[in-house]
């Protein structure tokens, strides 16, 4: 309570211990207090101006965002028919998707522990399952294997790479490799687990078989599957050790295991930008200005002014107690400002990472019919990197097929190409994993590059030092400017991380506006 009372300039300040859950700032504040709610321009309405201006609502304060672009969402940004969109190569496309479908070209997934979640609950953003591993999913990698050049699925992949790896644990067990670390009951323990998790023996009974992967097992997935009478099913044998290893199928496996990447996770009905939408109407369209392009930010005694120009091009300038800045840093960098060569050094520190995808639009969903694919992804070194299935929409009659998910130089390369190339290039490496079919019944796409999207000039940032100067520089405020997006959090890329830093730049200033 003395911490509290602290925060709100009631109690000496430096006995006041700051809460570590976050906590909006709320009218009573100010109230109680006899002070009176402060102006604030945030410069961006993506996920972190809005969240700013969102969570600075709820107390009262003057907010107005401006927000070059002529939607909300930043990254979060979800392409449906009728949409139009020029990049920066001077290409315009128009998306012809059918209605009802979408493709999410920046965000696609929610993780269940993600402060995403909680703002979907308070907004009223209705969510569904994402598919983000599914056994029947493919993965396909170039070689010199058995292995390589195929579409293998996720379940037969995980069998054999398990299963060798469990062959080869158990077999140096058994020959007294690991006596030094296991006592005997230990060893014991350890087989019993390996010939259960590599799905040893096969269940043969035949004690020479015992720690060997067979490879015979339904866990591979069935060739005629298990149906009525006698028809217990067939199993294709499982390739060699030696091929399965060295193709480097399993490669993907630790995917799943990040804290980011667990199996179960989330989107918005209907599209990501839901989330982005549900922020606008919670803080109040009017009060964000679209089409308006920063060009000048000034901290000065007592407030801070921003210049900008409206869609039409008119020059404006904009003055208020506070400005949050949350604008790309690569791009912040390039806008003049006289906070010093020290924040300039800053927003030039991290690095834009390039990525790329395409929707390709098929009128019908052979991935399901076909290959009893619903949802997930397939993952290979092809420069298309992943190929997303929809989570939804299932045994309509069409849907939209992630066709590359890259990153890197193979993004880079495809941004390079006219659109209508970069849908012949990801079409002709589809085939080579799905065949033929993966050409046929296309009625539409649509290719964003971020490299070459206004506004964003790259998927994210990266950072060399994220303890460092530059890092801290923008973590603290400068003058009467302060700094967030998911580039100043330790979730870069997810709107989680944009959440999280808007939450700490409005606490931050909060804190502030009430001690002083």
């Amino acid at each position: 309570m003395f911490g509290a009372m602290g925060a709100l300039g009631l109690a000496p300040a430096a006995v006041a211990t700051p809460a570590t859950a976050f906590t909006p700032p709320n009218p009573s504040d100010f109230t109680l207090s006899g002070r009176s709610a402060r102006t604030v321009l945030v410069l961006g309405a993506g996920i972190a101006g809005l969240t700013t201006a969102y969570e600075l609502g709820k107390a009262g304060y003057r907010v107005t965002l401006l927000e070059g672009r002529g939607r909300p969402g930043g990254r979060n940004w979800t392409v449906r028919g009728g949409d139009t969109e020029t990049d920066l190569n001077g290409e315009t496309q128009r998306v012809r998707f059918a209605d009802g479908q979408y493709m999410n070209a920046g965000p696609g997934r929610i993780p269940q522990h993600h402060v995403t979640m909680d703002y979907c609950r308070e907004l009223g953003v209705p969510l569904e399952p994402f598919v983000n591993q599914n056994a029947n999913a493919l993965l396909y990698y170039t070689g010199d294997t058995a292995v390589s050049n195929q579409a293998v699925t996720h379940r037969a992949a995980k069998a054999d790479v398990y299963g060798y790896v469990s062959e080869l644990l158990a077999k140096a067990t058994d020959a007294g490799a690991l006596d030094g670390e296991l006592s005997a009951d230990d060893r014991e323990s350890l087989i019993e687990f390996l010939r259960d998790f590599g799905d040893l023996g096969n269940s043969t009974g035949d004690d020479a078989a015992a720690n060997l992967y067979l490879g015979g097992s339904g866990r591979r997935g069935y060739d005629v599957a298990p149906g009525a009478g006698l028809q217990s099913g067939t199993v294709s044998p499982a390739p060699a050790l030696g091929d399965v290893i060295a193709s480097g199928i399993g490669r993907e496996f630790s995917f799943e295991f990040g804290w980011d990447q667990a199996v179960m996770m989330l989107q918005p009905v209907g599209g990501m930008d839901r989330i982005a939408y549900a922020l606008e109407r919670a803080v109040g369209p009017a009060k964000i200005r679209y089409g308006a392009t920063v060009t000048g930010i000034r901290t000065t005694p007592t407030g801070a002014d921003v210049d900008y120009t409206d869609a039409a091009g008119v020059p404006h300038t904009a003055t208020a107690d506070f400005v949050v800045n949350t604008i790309p840093p690569h791009l912040a960098a390039r806008i003049p400002h006289n906070l010093g060569p020290a924040v300039t050094t800053a927003l030039q520190a991290p690095r834009p990472g390039a990525t790329g995808k395409i929707g390709l639009e098929y009128s019908r969903r052979w991935w399901e019919e076909d290959r009893r694919i619903y949802g997930g992804i397939t993952n290979t070194d092809l420069d298309l990197s992943h190929i997303w299935y929809p989570s939804s929409g299932f045994h309509g009659s069409s849907g939209v097929v992630v066709g590359y998910y890259n990153y890197g130089q193979d993004a880079l390369d495809y941004a390079a190409l006219p659109h209508s190339a970069r849908r012949s290039r990801a079409v002709v490496n589809g085939a080579k994993i799905h065949g033929d079919v993966y050409g046929r019944d296309i009625t539409s796409s649509f290719s964003v590059s971020w490299s070459a999207t206004r506004f964003s000039e790259g998927g994210w940032v990266g950072w060399a030092d994220q303890e460092g100067p530059d890092y801290r520089t923008l973590l603290a405020p400068q003058g009467n400017v302060y700094f967030a997006g998911d580039h100043l959090s330790h979730a870069i890329a997810w709107q989680h991380g944009a959440m999280t830093s808007a939450r700490a730049a409005v606490t931050a200033l909060h804190e502030r506006v009430m001690t002083s």
